[in-house]
């Protein structure tokens, strides 16, 4: 037991405050599942108590009027409502007055496995081998288990029926017909279980599908769109500059040849794609956004945005489309708007948003533990603040100002465990990079800098890992973020390549695990890390980037694009042809030349 005297008020008139915590008590862990409600009780007792003081990450809670924390009742209990993964971390309580003696409670959420199976179904001929692969998300992390027809397979495992990267993939080295059948992939822990099927045919003349237009890679380069398939390598489709919009009112060339040039080509800047059925591409000559079908692989419509269109976003929780236009190369008049309704595809139209002075925004992902997202930031990169908006009404709700730390935003991640966003501030002085700040998604307040971390931050899809790259001294540091909400740096690796961009690729051995891969915005080598262990290699001699210059729209000048969930191929653009990356083999694929510029690239998956 834990005890503390306290002499309140002077002179001759004066009361004796005792204050007591069981040592027991001093450190209390909750564990939540989360959408459920929690009560957090300090344990801090004594006569003439003063009130209880609630912090999270060293703001006090008690005045906030925040949505989901509010009720203290009359026990100064700490109320949560509706618990999600942004609000594991410590929590902290004291007596008012007394902050000496405190309690640390650390809340922990558990979540139940999601889980996607690829592919649904597949055939495949006697002899040849299939994988059926599970992903699934948790906290704690599920355990995964297979049935074939309703019976464990796990008794049945042999040289040909084999499990791989903690049960993630299922491997049949040499399939028969008996392996015909409907294999379920089972994610379970303590707090609950998903499940799903993935089917696997075998027939002597499988079953040759018509050509699918899924699993491609969209180039948008000078020489207008490249559809690539990376498995085999082979350009799909080739849609040429001189190729005209496909509408019945609108027989526009898809890039029109502009007076005084002599060949006709394209200018790109931004491309997102919409529910795999849609690609938004600007075309900031044009002051136009592209609306390209994937099933027929066609330009099918043009919409006109302000000028100088730049950078797109899809927000999949709203199922819109935002776009940032710099109105000229100066930056003087930029302006943000949004397409709604973008997978319609049918009649769309541009909202203008009430923000002024936006040069970049940042919306956070989502995954398959968070499939919706209610709040975005906009911000300018001169000024020392970021503002906060509803992504469903396109309001401004609030500005954390970065005045007290000096930090002019330059970009912003975001992880759901502990709901941390963090920014990358720009330059202090000449050679420096600026530091990286940590704010809290609770109660939108600057915890601090993160530690000594500097550079752009990145977080993997599951939000566990934030990689952040300094472009110019070389540093990468990888931080884990905790199931307790913690922030903990695992390693720092000091690389000779200035990173232009980087991407995370699942890991084909460890189930819930990626390698990083970079690429230079000066050199020709890629360089991919094992994020669990740390361990480096660099694939050399992917050619020269495109000059920074020739890539006006983003400090990207040289992009790494990954193919989602299940995809083994990652590809990136040289200043004249484009290189394939095997994330499985960690070797290169193939080159693809006489692509100019393809520095513009999206995904496509199953379709």
């Amino acid at each position: 037991m834990m005890e503390v005297w306290f002499q309140r008020g002077g002179g001759v008139d004066f009361e004796v405050v005792r204050l007591s915590l069981p040592e027991e008590q001093r450190v209390t862990v909750t564990t939540i599942t989360v959408g459920l409600s929690t009560v957090l009780t300090c344990g801090i007792r004594g006569a003439l108590r003063p009130p209880i003081v609630w912090k999270r990450n060293g703001v006090v809670l008690n005045f906030l009027d925040l949505e989901d924390i509010n009720d203290f009742g009359e026990d100064d209990s700490l109320y949560i409502t509706k618990v999600t993964t942004v609000h594991m971390g410590n929590y902290t309580c004291h007596a008012y007055g007394y902050e000496e003696l405190y309690q640390t409670h650390i809340l922990q959420v558990n979540v139940p496995p999601v889980i996607r199976v690829y592919p649904e179904t597949q055939a495949q001929e006697p002899g040849v081998s299939a994988s059926l692969r599970c992903h699934a998300e948790g906290i704690p992390n599920p355990r995964i288990s297979w049935l074939k027809n309703g019976i464990d397979i796990a008794p049945k495992l042999s040289k040909q029926l084999s499990l791989l990267a903690n049960g993630s993939e299922l491997h049949i080295s040499s399939v028969r017909y008996e392996d015909t059948g409907a294999y379920t992939c089972i994610a379970k822990n303590e707090v609950g279980v998903d499940e799903d099927i993935s089917s696997l045919f075998i027939e002597d003349s499988a079953r040759k599908t018509r050509l699918s237009v899924g699993n491609m890679f969209y180039v948008f380069s000078d020489d207008g769109i490249t559809v690539l398939q990376p498995n085999e390598c082979e350009i799909r489709r080739h849609i040429r500059p001189e190729e005209r919009i496909f509408t019945t009112y609108d027989s526009e060339e898809i890039c029109p040849r502009v007076e005084g040039e002599d060949t006709q080509s394209c200018l790109w800047a931004s491309a997102v794609n919409v529910r795999d059925k849609y690609i938004y591409v600007t075309q900031p000559k044009q002051n136009r956004v592209l609306i390209i079908d994937i099933q027929t692989q066609k330009a099918i419509q043009s919409l006109d945005v302000d000028p100088l269109p730049t950078k797109l976003h899809y927000d999949k929780s709203h199922d819109q489309v935002w776009v940032l236009s710099w109105g000229d190369m100066r930056k003087s008049s930029t302006t943000l708007q949004v397409i709604p309704e973008a997978s319609a595809g049918e009649d769309p139209r541009v909202i203008r948003t009430p923000f002024q002075g936006v040069e970049d925004f940042f919306i956070p992902p989502t995954n398959l533990i968070i499939n919706h997202v209610r709040f975005g930031f906009v911000f300018n990169k001169s000024r020392p603040a970021v503002h906060k908006i509803d992504l469903e009404t396109v309001t401004h709700i609030k500005t954390i100002s970065l005045r007290a730390q000096g930090c002019a935003p330059q970009a912003m991640a975001h992880s759901h465990l502990g709901g941390y966003y963090f920014i990358q501030c720009g330059r202090r002085r000449a050679g420096a990079a600026g530091p990286q700040l940590v704010v809290d998604g609770v109660t939108d307040a600057v915890v601090g800098p993160n530690g000594a971390v500097s550079g752009s931050p990145h977080v993997s899809p599951d939000g566990r890992y934030l990689v952040s790259a300094d472009g110019d001294s070389g540093r990468i540091s990888v931080q884990a973020l905790t199931v307790r909400g913690e922030i903990r740096l695992i390693y720092d690796l000091q690389t000779n390549v200035h990173v232009s961009h980087l991407t995370f690729q699942p890991s084909f051995t460890e189930g819930n695990q990626y390698y990083v891969y970079a690429a230079s915005h000066l050199q020709a080598d890629v360089l991919f890390v094992e994020l669990s262990t740390g361990k480096m290699n660099v694939l050399k001699n992917l050619k020269d980037p495109i000059a920074s210059k020739d890539w006006p729209w983003s400090s990207y000048n040289r992009i790494m694009k990954d193919s989602g969930l299940f995809g083994q191929y990652l590809i990136t653009p040289a200043k004249d042809s484009l290189f394939v990356i095997n994330g499985r083999q960690n070797t290169l694929r193939c080159e693809v030349s006489g692509v100019r510029r393809g520095n513009t690239v999206v995904w496509v998956g199953e379709v």
